[in-house]
This record gives C-alpha cells, structure tokens and sequence, in this order.
C-alpha cells in the first residue's frame, strides 16, 4: 500500500451528520447542521459537539447551556446541507422549512418531530480550541421513534435510515452489520452430534 502524505486536517471521517435545535432565553429558537459530534462518557452519558463562535446557535447555548440534538434520516438530507449552509441570522430555518417541532422531556429547546433519535443536552464545560469551541455536555433524555424500536424494547438504529457525512459528501448507512460488539472473539457453538437410532 503506496500512501502520500498531507499536511494535518481534521480528516477524520465518516463523521455523524445531526440537526442541533436551540433556543435563547427570550424563546427565538434556531436549527443548525454539525458533523463534528462524539460519544464522550458512558455514566454519566456524555457528548461532545465542536462549534464555531461565529454561528447563531453558539450564542443560544452559551447563553441557557442546553440543546437538543436530532439524528436526520435519509430523507431528511436536503434539511441538513439547508441548515448547514444557511445562517440563522439571515433566515428562520425552522419556518422556512416547515420543521415540525415538539416540546422536549428536560430542557427548552424543541426538539424535530420528524427527526427519529432526540437527544437532550446540558452544558457541563466548554473549551476553546481555535476556530472551533468543544462543548461537553449531559445527556438528560432520549425520545426514539417507535418503528426502531423493537419487540424486546432494543433500539435498533439500523431502522432509522441515519447517514453519515464524509469529507463534504452525505451517505446513507448501510443496515446490515458487518459484525457485532465481541464476534471476533467468540467461540463457535459446536454441532450437536446426531443420536444414533441403533
């Protein structure tokens, strides 16, 4: 394997793709796309999200520490480079877009009813980084969409159609596993010799 080198940039990808929603304290909300998002800490559950100063939505959740973030569905794709793209300071993207919100479990801002996964938020720090701040935060409550859940109350995001962002491009995900958690090490069942009839 022949490989070139580059000079250091934050190519780590496929990254999610989510539609953060957002809400000041005089209840102006706002809606805005970020593929800069991870899993930090399982107890407490915790994530981060990497924000630029300059947008809208910095200022709402600096200002209540809190936010909701929701998982896009395939469909949902051309909302999400909308909302990427496009500045809250220039348009109401939830009005433009007709998104259909509904009031969040534990924090203010609404979180999109069409969207599958919502994820609500609190602020616990921030950290400034550069062109981006790196904002750690508490995961107070979850809604799923009934269809990814299944009969044994298991969440199955393979269900819910998410995609993925990579390198300036959107794909959806594939919903058949290429293994689970652990397949690596387990052992084979054996087979079960048949009984002789004699």
């Amino acid at each position: 394997m022949t490989k070139r080198i580059f000079k250091a940039s934050a190519i780590l990808n496929p990254v999610p793709v989510v539609l953060i929603t957002t809400q000041n304290k005089e209840g102006k909300t706002n809606v805005f796309t970020v593929g800069w998002v991870g899993t930090a800490c399982t107890r407490p559950p915790m994530v981060t999200v990497a924000i630029r100063p300059e947008r809208l939505s910095y200022d709402y959740i600096k200002e209540t520490e809190e936010f909701v973030i929701n998982l896009p569905n395939v469909s949902m794709t051309r909302i999400v480079d909308y909302c990427g793209v496009m500045s809250g300071r220039k348009v109401d993207k939830i009005d433009k877009l007709n998104l259909n919100t509904e009031e969040s479990q534990k924090v203010l801002a609404p979180s999109l009813s069409d969207c599958p996964v919502n994820i609500e938020c609190k602020v616990k720090s921030v950290t400034a980084l550069g062109s981006h701040d790196l904002f750690l935060a508490e995961v107070v409550s979850i809604s799923v969409d009934e269809e990814v859940i299944d009969d044994t109350d298991k969440i199955c995001l393979e269900r819910a159609n998410l995609i993925a962002y990579s390198h300036g491009e959107y794909f959806a995900l594939d919903n058949r596993p290429l293994g689970s958690f652990g397949y690596s090490i387990q052992r084979k069942k054996k087979k079960k010799k048949p009984i002789s009839k004699e």
